[in-house]
């Protein structure tokens, strides 16, 4: 083993970063990443698009899509996907990790991309996922042939607000595209302090003091993830604990290029042009690059965005309409980092019976308004929400400074607040840490966690992010046409280290064997004070928050008559994060195992 890799599998992007792990101090390097960026050009990029263009067999003849390391390919990964997401959207896969955590639909099944017409060939979720991760096996392969990478230390960053269900299926892709076993799993907002420390030094240790707060805001392409990290003291040094993190928030982004889409599909219906649905999708996708092109610093004062005709009624040829940076700015910062009191929620608006299933976006856009409720909810006992002495950004988001300056300007609104606020803190801003390579950073922290996994540098604790739970079905008369009622056991409390066992207290509860039944999972980022054993008969959807079932058919004994078998659970966290729920048979020596991945910690 030489290397240690950080793999940030991004909804937009993704990162190889790595480290030679014999080095006393860590060295980190990006992976240059050879990708397509047009037909038949292959250029090498320190970033590989999270896209991919699932090409027509007339494309496919002349051998435009090979790499150095494959011939005869019939899609591209990477830059020329993603301009292809604007000229040929139903071709394109996109935020295959959004749809990772999507649990009303079936990761496994071809369905992206999304809607696409039937004589598309379509890909799974996880597929996706599979093949960004197999172009970057490739690509440090071909530069390190003589350190293939199921033989070195890899860690996968996630989402802070993955559930176990996504994480697993993460993992799955991971595997299947030559990841080794050991793969290590790490939060992505976890990563980023991990970075910061990199760039930082031993310097980290002036900037921050016992007691103050890091506020981690990670909004990315497709998802925001909140967390929070404390500092105390242990034995006369500062340590840092991860001490909350956030809901699962599909916000980011891909959001904003869809609201500028919206804007500018207006501007369109000005001049007359009606777009078809593809062609909105096209439209999306442009957004995007003009985003990027006039928030970024000394970008231009308007930026063209043109599209496609689609057939003499509507177009008939290109029409383009300028966007001017002002508007762009104007729209995007009020609609999603609008001004907004401490007590601020976000706004929940009453849905219709029937929905077309996609991606759950929230409804409400406001990342500060989101905010606000994560602090509320992780306040300390005495009522007050959490109030964050520093902000580290990440995300490609934040790389717009008007970003970054209206959140601290809103939390140094909030510091005025009786609600969050002491009488010495009032309007004292929040410091923002220097973190400046948003494009990387989530890689080169996984890398460096890696090296300081064997070598013993900084880590954050704070062992499992989330209280666990599983459902237990209760007795009692049945009733025609309705479910028994459910009770929610907790197996794994907020905190558990990996690592760790626990035997659940509880009276016997009856396991299911014998023939194929279903198991329910519950999770809670906010029910902190639950102790295994701990019995809850009723919850709301804000404390409790149910992760895919798990469906298995448990070998009976044959000492065993009955359907059922009267057990009691202990659980175990390995050291790689895997959950293992052991039903141990309180008449025989009998014992099951249910295996449920929860994330990392560092």
């Amino acid at each position: 083993m030489d290397y240690v890799l950080g793999i940030d599998l991004g909804t937009t992007n993704s990162v190889l970063a790595y480290a030679p792990l014999a080095a006393d101090q860590p060295r980190v390097e990006l992976l240059p990443i050879p990708q397509l960026v047009a037909q038949g050009v292959v250029e090498s990029r320190t970033v590989l698009p999270s896209f991919l263009y699932l090409a027509p067999e007339h494309e496919t003849k002349s051998n435009v899509f090979d790499l150095p390391w494959s011939k005869g390919n019939q899609i591209a990964v990477g830059e020329m996907a993603r301009r292809q997401a604007a000229e040929h959207p139903e071709r394109t896969v996109a935020g295959a990790k959004s749809w990772l955590c999507h649990n009303k639909v079936d990761r496994h099944q071809p369905i992206l991309p999304w809607n696409a017409p039937a004589e598309v060939p379509k890909v799974s979720p996880v597929a996706a996922s599979q093949r960004y991760l197999e172009h970057l096996v490739a690509a440090w392969e071909h530069a390190h042939p003589d350190a293939p990478i199921a033989e070195q230390l890899v860690v996968l960053t996630v989402p802070a607000s993955f559930d176990a269900a996504a994480r697993e299926l993460t993992r799955e892709a991971a595997l299947a595209a030559g990841l080794p076993d050991s793969l290590i799993l790490l939060e992505e907002p976890q990563a980023a302090v991990y970075a910061w420390l990199t760039a930082t030094g031993e310097r980290w240790r002036r900037l921050l003091a016992v007691g103050d707060t890091l506020l981690v805001c990670d909004v990315g392409g497709g998802t925001t993830d909140l967390t929070l990290v404390g500092v105390a003291q242990e034995s006369g040094e500062l340590v840092l604990r991860r001490i909350a993190v956030g809901n699962h928030l599909l916000v980011g982004g891909d959001n904003m290029d869809l609201a500028l889409a919206h804007f500018v599909a207006g501007k369109f219906g000005d001049k007359g042009v009606k777009l078809d649905p593809w062609q909105s999708v096209s439209l999306w996708h442009s957004c995007r690059t003009a985003k990027e092109t006039l928030l970024a610093e000394g970008g231009p004062k308007k930026h063209p965005i043109s599209v496609l005709g689609r057939g003499s009624k509507l177009v008939g040829g290109t029409v383009t309409v300028d966007i001017d940076r002002r508007s762009a700015a104007e729209l995007l910062l009020e609609g999603f980092f609008p001004k907004c009191a401490a007590a601020g929620r976000p706004a929940r608006r009453r849905l219709s019976g029937f929905q077309e299933i996609g991606l759950p976006f929230e409804s409400d856009t406001a990342v500060t308004r989101h905010l606000a409720a994560f602090l509320a909810a992780h306040g300390d006992n005495r009522g007050p929400a959490s109030r964050p002495t520093h902000v580290l950004f990440n995300g490609g988001v934040f790389k717009a400074d008007l970003f970054r300056q209206r959140l601290v300007d809103v939390l140094t609104s909030w510091s005025g607040d009786a609600a969050v606020a002491d009488a010495a803190s009032v309007g004292i801003p929040p410091l923002a840490l220097a973190g400046d390579d948003l494009d990387h950073a989530v890689a080169r922290g996984a890398a460096y966690y890696g090296w300081a996994k064997r070598h013993g540098g900084v880590r954050i604790r704070g062992g499992t992010a989330r209280s666990y739970y599983v459902g237990i079905e209760t007795a009692g008369l049945a009733v025609p046409g309705a479910p028994r009622p459910l009770s929610a056991l907790c197996v794994v409390p907020f905190g558990q280290e990996e690592g760790t066992s626990i035997d659940v207290p509880s009276s016997e509860i009856g396991l299911v064997v014998g023939e194929r039944a279903t198991f329910r999972f519950f999770s809670s980022a906010v029910r902190k004070q639950d102790r295994p054993g701990d019995l809850l008969a009723r919850w709301s959807d804000e404390e409790l928050a149910e992760t895919d079932s798990l469906e298995a058919n448990l070998p009976r004994e044959e000492a065993i008559d009955e359907d059922y078998v009267p057990v009691r659970f202990q659980s175990h966290l390995t050291e790689l994060g895997v959950f293992e729920l052991w039903c141990q048979s309180t008449k025989t020596a009998g014992r099951w195992k249910l295996e449920f991945s929860v994330r990392k910690e560092g």
